[in-house]
């Protein structure tokens, strides 16, 4: 990266979960959150297909058992019910893997120069391949595409962080679903780690070959 322009030899695209079953109502319809989010993705999939970038997808891959899951004790589950903060619960995560639901949406399908990084909790980096396909590909920052806002893409967004990566997050290509909490983040916590930039500003900050 040189004068806050990204260099396409230096920069990676990261999808995290975009995955039919996080992004599908079935095979034909989306939730409506997503639908802004797909066209975005698009656009950045086209700006790093034409400059022979690094795409990276991050996907959940759970166990059918859930054995792969975290059990914590805490005081909701992932939407914000009540659960009993007595004991440890286990977490049963909507995507399982070797399923429809754990496979990239067609809209921005994998080719076979991408990476799959297949991944048990929020963090891409945390027991993954990520940051080992990261160095051996020299790259030094990360635009960061995908849901939820404020979970996974968070998660990984600090993780990057803390180890050096500069971050680029694609405001308009993550959604979560709470919108304050997505927007609470784009406005005061990612531009404390990370650039936060619509998808057009990214394909603007991009150098040309």
């Amino acid at each position: 990266m040189t004068d806050g322009k990204l260099s396409p030899k230096r920069t990676a695209l990261l999808f995290f979960d975009m995955l039919n079953g996080h992004v599908k109502i079935d095979e034909k319809n989306t939730k409506s959150q997503y639908i802004p989010v797909i066209k975005n993705a698009i656009n950045l999939l086209e700006m790093a297909r034409g400059n022979d970038m690094m795409v990276v997808y991050a996907c959940a891959n759970h166990r059918f058992d859930y054995a792969t899951s975290a059990s914590t004790i805490r005081d909701t589950n992932n939407r914000l019910q009540q659960i009993d903060s007595n004991k440890a619960t286990r977490d049963k995560p909507p995507i399982i893997g070797g399923t429809w639901g754990a496979e990239v949406i067609e809209e921005i399908k994998p080719g076979p120069e991408d990476y799959m990084v297949f991944k048990y909790r929020w963090n891409a980096f945390y027991q993954t391949s990520l940051e080992l396909f990261l160095k051996t590909r020299g790259i030094d920052t990360i635009i960061i595409a995908g849901g939820s806002t404020d979970v996974g893409v968070a998660s990984t967004a600090y993780s990057a962080r803390d180890r050096d990566y500069n971050v680029v997050i694609a405001s308009d290509a993550c959604t979560s679903k709470e919108q304050d909490n997505h927007d609470q983040f784009m406005r005061r916590i990612f531009p404390r780690m990370s650039r936060v930039r619509s998808t057009r500003e990214i394909v603007e900050l991009l150098t040309p070959h």
